[in-house]
């Protein structure tokens, strides 16, 4: 757990409250964690449902691993430290989204059960709505399509440290939501995921 080195400062609670916040855009802000392999769909079904949701007249944003090593995180690597600071600040980013009333697409790998839970329990401690999604196909399938080729770097070597291949993945084992993208189309995923916002009562405030 990141140590905060921050002295003398004070939480400062707004007069706007949450549910103003959900009125207002008639929705509810929720974070979307979709984990899994490299090139198990995580993007692609997160761009799809991004489009989706816009199209419906609800307010949504992705968050993107590549993107945000781009910024916010670009001073961190893959070690196994890096990776979890990686996912805790962007766990404190979809959290501030969701507060905000957005409905919040984080695609990461995140292969630690204990980063995810760390996410989670960010969340629930500020009882903001949280949703695990767990995008998966078989490391096969995963390497088959391999879009950045990268098992193919990983395998010949010349990446250390890639996950699923010398790195672990743990997957989630009490997901929200299992999408075997090896199984279901771009359009089903996205569905899948819709039912599950409604299940939630998260569309409308």
């Amino acid at each position: 757990m990141t140590q905060s080195k921050s002295t003398n400062i004070t939480w400062h609670e707004g007069t706007v409250s949450s549910d103003e916040r959900h009125k207002n855009l008639n929705q509810k802000g929720v974070t979307l964690w979709m984990t899994g392999l490299s090139g198990s769909g995580k993007s692609t079904v997160a761009v799809a449902l991004e489009q989706v949701l816009l199209q419906r007249g609800k307010h949504a944003y992705r968050l993107d691993g590549d993107n945000i090593r781009h910024g916010l995180n670009k001073n961190l690597g893959f070690s196994p430290e890096d990776r979890a600071e990686n996912i805790r600040r962007i766990g404190e980013v979809s959290k501030l989204f969701a507060d905000a009333g957005i409905i919040t697409i984080a695609s990461f790998i995140s292969p630690y059960a204990s980063d995810r839970d760390t996410v989670r329990k960010l969340h629930s401690d500020a009882t903001i709505p949280y949703l695990e999604i767990f995008v998966d196909c078989s490391l096969e399938e995963a390497e088959k399509r391999d879009p950045k080729g990268l098992y193919k770097k990983a395998r010949a070597g010349e990446i250390k440290g890639f996950t699923g291949i010398d790195a672990p993945y743990e997957a989630p084992q009490k997901p929200e939501l299992h999408l075997r993208t090896d199984q279901f189309s771009i359009a089903e995923s996205v569905q899948a995921i819709l039912d599950l916002l409604d299940t939630h009562s998260l569309l409308s405030a």
